[in-house]
């Protein structure tokens, strides 16, 4: 069995994360960049299986600028056996629909039978990428997963909904996204830190997936204004004197929260 998982750097969730005003994208020279923890869970559950069936091949996917080799070599370190790097500077502020389609041609490049991927990024946190992914390849999905069990022809799972817990199975081939619900990362050691220096990493731009990102072949969201989130303003305090649960009512009504 063979399954790509889709790995992405991220600017550092416990640091200050900042947007650039004048593109409107998350400034990534502001601080530390990191692979996302919802990405690396992922790859748990890729490489969990891969351990229990050996001959499985865990490849690490993932669209990100050049200066994310570090993070995708991580990928390589916590185990997958090789990566995927598209890189392309026609990429730079690319939507979900481009994204979508980019990734989707590197998937059916490269044949797999299974894609892992987070149920949402943390910069972006669309949570719509999985299901743009099976509508490109034509594949069965099964999405926000909690619990996976992976066979030789379907994938089972556990899905927490508003009434309970549904239990999904879907064929092979497919696209399943997890949530944090799934197990840690193992963590990388020294011998995985060396090895991943030799796994093959393969690079690919657009042309080499015959994907334009032109806006006026493939159009896309376009961003008209970003600001700055306004400083967080005083609250209103109430002194009861005989009015308290007037002036509370009166707030509440002003505010539409009743």
């Amino acid at each position: 069995m063979k399954i790509f998982v889709l790995v992405k750097e991220v600017p550092d969730t416990y640091g200050d994360r900042k947007l650039d005003l004048e593109t409107g994208l998350a400034d990534r020279g502001a601080g530390e960049v990191v692979l996302d923890e919802i990405t690396e869970r992922a790859l748990e559950v890729a490489l969990s299986h891969a351990d229990a069936n050996p001959g499985t091949e865990v490849v690490a996917l993932s669209m990100a600028p050049e200066s994310a080799t570090a993070s995708i070599r991580r990928a390589l370190a916590i185990g997958a056996g090789s990566a995927v790097h598209v890189v392309d500077e026609a990429l730079q502020g690319a939507d979900l629909g481009v994204t979508a389609a980019v990734l989707a041609a590197a998937i059916r490049r490269g044949e797999p039978d299974l894609v892992i991927t987070g149920n949402l990024s943390t910069d972006g946190s669309a949570g719509v990428i999985p299901a743009m992914l099976a509508e490109h390849l034509g594949f069965a999905q099964a999405t926000a997963l909690s619990a996976v069990e992976i066979g030789a022809d379907a994938v089972t799972g556990t899905r927490a909904t508003d009434f309970g817990s549904q239990q999904v199975t879907v064929p092979l081939p497919a696209v399943i996204s997890i949530t944090e619900a799934l197990p840690d990362a193992r963590f990388p050691n020294f011998k995985g830190i060396m090895a991943a220096k030799k796994k093959p990493l393969e690079v690919l731009t657009l042309a080499d997936l015959g994907v334009s990102a032109d806006p006026a072949e493939a159009p896309q969201t376009i961003l008209t204004a970003a600001a700055e989130k306004p400083p967080r303003a005083a609250g209103v305090k109430i002194t009861d004197e005989g009015d308290a649960a007037a002036q509370l009512v009166e707030f509440l009504v002003q505010n539409r929260l009743v």
